[in-house]
């Protein structure tokens, strides 16, 4: 689709408005369906069982990500997140098609409402990139239905009369892979929403296909409401001037940049990966590391899970290493819709009384002693 605006001058946030003729060819250069796993340079043995692996869960991959595959590394992060692999076809018992309960806290389609305060909202159930570790895999092949105004309703009716909601979550899906005008209609129901305070999007389009985020995207976006953008960078890797050049545009257009990461093994299981990473975010692109989420029990993903006491020692390492800004908090997401819960290290050793024993950053085992006035 071209834009209608007769120059092709940077505006305010610096990205110009006629970019959506790149993003739209980056989707076309890239992998969109399986046939398209053909044109890899991918062994005989691993073609076939990425192929049976794509029918199993979408595939999908922008030219702009596909391009960061270093394919002499059969090890390569990026290849490992994107790339069908025939692990995947060998599931766990104990694995799930829900793994977080979507699902059972859906009171109207499209919607989910697992807190008091805030739901989520599925504008779309079609991604620009397709991750293999995706909780949401299920949903997303076996739905895989786009934006549709008839089947929000409910869910806008739901908010309206639902005094308590504060915040609106979209994700999906990726919500910015909707187009401006369908994003700008989705912000605007919500904003008329008087007790709604704040908009938060899920999104890993400045990851993978950067290019998305023109200064249409940030405009369909502004207006009432406070607007936080939730990145998912796994890898510095991914952290390129293209990504760097959408990361400052969302920042210049005011929103909040936030990024939760996934745990994966094999791809950001070691500290000085993830060191990398969380500086990067947060010192070049702007955004601040928020969650560092522990592997969901999705379907065929046990060899990209690490056990939790390895997070819990990546995460302490971290803290050693970084500054508070920079340090992400490591949740497990409880199945059966129990919520994001903190697995980070305590370093409270013992308690008696008013004195406390506390472990500090160096080993070393301390007494604290409370020191209170009167009730």
């Amino acid at each position: 689709m071209t834009s209608h605006r007769d120059d092709a001058s940077m505006d305010a946030v610096g990205v110009s408005a006629d970019d959506d003729i790149t993003w739209q060819g980056d989707v076309r250069a890239g992998v969109r369906q399986v046939r398209d796993l053909d044109s890899l340079p991918l062994s005989p043995a691993e073609r076939s069982a990425a192929q049976a692996a794509a029918t199993r869960h979408k595939v999908r991959i922008p030219k702009a990500y596909l391009d960061l595959i270093d394919w002499t590394d059969p090890a390569d992060p990026i290849r490992a997140q994107v790339i069908p692999s025939p692990e995947e076809l060998t599931e766990q018992e104990g694995e799930l098609d829900d793994p977080i309960a979507d699902h059972a806290f859906s009171p109207v389609p499209r919607l989910t409402h697992r807190h008091a305060d805030r739901v989520l909202l599925f504008p779309t159930y079609q991604c620009a990139v397709y991750c293999r570790f995706c909780f949401r895999k299920e949903s997303l092949t076996s739905i895989g239905r786009g934006f549709s105004r008839e089947a929000l309703e409910p869910a806008f009716a739901y908010i309206a009369a639902h005094p308590e909601i504060r915040e609106v979550i979209l994700t999906g899906g990726d919500p910015l892979s909707l187009p401006d005008k369908a994003l700008a209609e989705i912000r605007a129901r919500i904003e008329a929403v008087s007790h709604v305070r704040l908009l938060r999007l899920h999104t890993r389009v400045p990851v993978a296909l950067p290019s998305r985020v023109t200064s249409g995207l940030v405009r369909s976006l502004q207006g009432r409401l406070m607007v936080t953008v939730v990145t998912h960078f796994n890898h510095a890797r991914e952290i390129t001037d293209a990504a760097e050049q959408a990361c400052s545009a969302l920042r210049q257009g005011g929103f909040v940049l936030l990024n939760q990461s996934v745990l994966l093994k094999g791809v950001n299981d070691t500290v000085e990966v993830l060191e990398e990473l969380c500086r990067e975010l947060m010192y070049r692109l702007g955004v601040k590391p928020y969650y560092l989420h522990h592997g969901d029990l999705a379907r065929g993903m046990a060899h990209r899970r690490t056990t939790i006491h390895q997070g819990q020692a990546l995460v302490s390492a971290l803290r050693a290493r970084l500054s508070g800004i920079c340090n992400p908090v490591y949740v497990l997401d409880l199945p059966d819709g129990g919520g994001k819960v903190p697995l980070g290290p305590c370093y409270v050793e013992a308690q008696d009384g008013e004195t406390w024993r506390i472990r500090g950053q160096d080993g070393e085992l301390r007494t604290y002693t409370e020191l209170v006035g009167d009730p």
